[in-house]
């Protein structure tokens, strides 16, 4: 498509969104927060079948969590073909569905003693794979059903709405674990991606792209070469890319740290966990505001900034009574790396020829979430060669990098993303 006929079909698509019911994205919303807050009492009632139920070894467990997040590494670049070249609406539905079966098969097969690690871990699997292929088509979907001019607005909600179900959702999974046990958490769990599959299939479908003679490697090449030689995108997604790298080498040293050297119990571990999500939703709050008066490209760099002076305050904690400082910084460096999040996805959304969108999407969510694993292992390697608080302090003062390197780029050199 050339860029004329891009610009039209932009314009044309934005029209017929112009039209829409008001509704639509609230529906949408509603589903995406169903769906957000059924993976996020999965990632604990997962676990807790295999210690309590299938009494599983400590490698088993770390097998069952590789298995939900290998996908990001494995599917997210076809991802961003499938998206393209499938109504989206039609594809959210059957992977909602799939999460569904999946999960619902788990408490059918404990109910008549028949549940197994092996089917755990293919249900972890499968759950996995279906909700990265939904989160790359979801990323897709919004522009689909919001105009242009409100994407903006649009994404913090989504990004707010992600930190309460980020922060709610272990807590839900808890009190429902409490309640009916981990497997009775799993029924939940399992009918919360049929009711958000209900509320999709309520959503007007959006048209798949022509179909083309080119194969799907070619097309995630083009997706591929897009990102990487664009001078706005290429810095922002290796701005991403660290970014996730430190913030799993936080996660990863923070119940190590905090249990260990500052001696907090769980409750305390939960609340200091908390203020991860508290930030994410004040920066998700403010983010239009900040880049409105800063400009997109320097409200981006920073946030950032802030965020990371803000993280070398969690080193400062010793003990359970100065706990504050290690929540403070947790709170400030989601503030920041939200905001970041926001602009440029927005811009990503808005910028990128609507037949390469999805492929935009899925690059840059294969490079930096593939940076999470490595992020952890990272950790893990300085935590055991050094200690835990150096190793503290080395992320928390890394943290201050990736805003650094933005403004060397020429994102720096302008005021908004250009």
């Amino acid at each position: 498509m050339s860029g004329t006929r891009a610009i039209q079909e932009h314009d044309r698509r934005d029209d017929e969104r112009e039209t829409s019911s008001p509704g639509v994205f609230w529906r949408f919303w509603a589903a995406a927060t169903v769906s957000g807050a059924g993976t996020a009492v999965t990632a604990l009632a997962l676990p807790l079948v295999a210690l309590t139920v299938l009494d599983a070894t400590a490698f088993q467990v770390a097998l069952l969590a590789a298995a939900g997040q290998v996908s990001w590494l494995l599917l997210s670049l076809p991802a961003g073909v499938l998206a393209q070249r499938v109504p989206l609406r039609r594809l959210q539905v059957t992977l909602d569905l799939v999460r569904f079966a999946a999960l619902g098969s788990l408490p059918l097969a404990w109910w008549i003693g028949t549940l197994t690690y092996p089917h755990l871990l293919f249900a972890a699997l499968v759950t996995g794979s279906a909700t990265v292929l939904f989160d790359i088509g979801n990323s897709t979907f919004l522009p689909a059903v919001v105009p242009a001019r409100q994407l903006a607005a649009r994404n913090s909600v989504m990004s707010g709405t992600h930190a309460v179900t980020d922060t709610g959702g272990p807590s839900l999974g808890g009190v429902l674990i409490g309640a009916t046990g981990p497997v009775g958490a799993l029924v939940v769990d399992a009918a919360s991606y049929l009711a958000s599959a209900v509320l999709l299939r309520t959503l007007p479908e959006n048209r798949p792209a022509p179909r083309t003679s080119e194969s799907a490697l070619r097309l995630m090449r083009a997706g591929w070469r897009y990102v990487t030689k664009h001078p706005v995108m290429r810095p922002c997604m290796i701005w991403a890319t660290a970014a996730n790298f430190l913030n799993a080498a936080l996660v990863a040293l923070t119940p190590l740290y905090l249990v260990r050297e500052a001696g907090l119990d769980s409750v305390q571990l939960g609340l200091v966990l908390a203020m991860d999500g508290v930030g994410a939703l004040a920066g998700a709050a403010v983010a239009v505001r900040v880049t409105t008066r800063l400009g997109t490209a320097r409200g981006v760099i920073v946030a950032d900034l802030a965020g990371g002076a803000l993280l070398l305050l969690a080193p400062l904690t010793t003990s359970a009574g100065d706990a504050y400082w290690f929540a403070l910084g947790n709170a400030g460096f989601a503030f920041g790396t939200v905001i970041g999040s926001i602009t440029t996805r927005t811009y990503r959304q808005t910028q990128s020829p609507p037949e390469l969108l999805s492929r935009v999407m899925a690059t840059v969510r294969f490079v930096s979430w593939g940076a999470l694993p490595l992020g952890a292992l990272t950790a893990g390697l300085l935590a055991t060669r050094f200690g835990a608080h150096t190793a503290l302090w080395t992320v928390c003062a890394a943290a201050l990098l990736p805003p650094l390197y933005l403004f060397s780029t020429k994102v720096g050199r302008h005021r908004d993303l250009v």
